[in-house]
């Protein structure tokens, strides 16, 4: 079943791949996207992983509580998402927001991962300045008040034309997303700071980045690459700030071989 009251809420959610004996990975999307995101990687990797996305709280079908969120909020609905599916270790990629969950959940129990996927991330994203003018252009004025500037730092210019139907597409998404869960979750990431989760790291980890990304620069997600003992840092090139889409095959590349390295041969043969 696509939904199912996870943490409190109704989460949507999608599995797909084997159902038992194989890896998991878990993607987690970016701030005003859903899981269709990572359409494109799902396909990739289903036939030797098993696959989870969901929308987080606030976002696509799942169920939108009051505003603000906390990181902490998102962190536990991923960890009672595992529960759900009695996943006891897994490989948690995440994008963005994706990427602030995922060091919650390192944060909550760091035995539930088995590797993470850092992209487009970092350990801490903008500052309370910056997030609050945010929360209030939108509550004043909407999320299309400021999208041109917000898809300007996703999209490189050549994926940003009129005559690109998936620009139109993901414009909408974004322009569609539930306007209390974006204001909750801008809260949870003016809020959260995982300098020191990111520092106390033990598993393997891959910090990645799209060349152009506008909203989590090169430069920020390699200061995080740096305080995560043994990380591996990659530069995604022709890629804004979300790589499964400009470059999704680039993305498949990167990320099934750090799986692969990860979870071992057999998850490979």
């Amino acid at each position: 079943m696509p939904f199912d009251r996870i943490n409190g809420i109704v989460i949507h959610h999608q599995v797909e791949g084997p159902e038992s004996g194989a890896p998991t990975i878990v993607l987690v999307n970016s701030l005003g996207t859903d899981f269709r995101i990572w359409n494109d990687v799902a396909a990739a990797f289903s036939g030797r992983y098993r696959i989870i996305r969901y929308d987080k709280r606030g976002h696509g079908l799942s169920e939108v509580p009051p505003p603000p969120y906390r990181m902490e909020d998102h962190a536990a609905d991923l960890l009672a998402l595992l529960d759900h599916h009695l996943v006891p270790s897994c490989l948690v990629v995440g994008l963005s927001i994706g990427g602030e969950i995922a060091l919650g959940l390192a944060a909550l129990d760091e035995t539930r991962l088995a590797g993470l996927v850092l992209m487009d991330t970092a350990h801490k994203i903008g500052d309370a300045e910056s997030w609050d003018a945010r929360i209030a252009a939108i509550e004043k004025d909407g999320i299309g008040a400021i999208a041109p500037q917000i898809l300007s730092r996703w999209f490189t210019p050549g994926f940003r034309t009129p005559d690109n139907p998936a620009f139109t597409g993901y414009s909408n998404m974004l322009l569609n997303s539930p306007l209390p869960g974006y204001l909750g979750s801008c809260a949870a990431l003016r809020d959260a700071d995982y300098t020191e989760t990111a520092r106390k790291l033990a598993i393997p980890t891959l910090l990645m980045v799209g060349d152009q990304d506008g909203s989590t620069p090169p430069d920020l997600v390699k200061s995080c690459a740096d305080l995560v003992a043994g990380s591996r840092f990659e530069v995604v090139a022709g890629a804004g700030h979300l790589p499964p889409i400009e470059q999704p095959e680039a993305t498949v590349r990167l990320v099934g071989g750090f799986a692969d390295a990860v979870f071992g041969a057999k998850a490979a043969a």
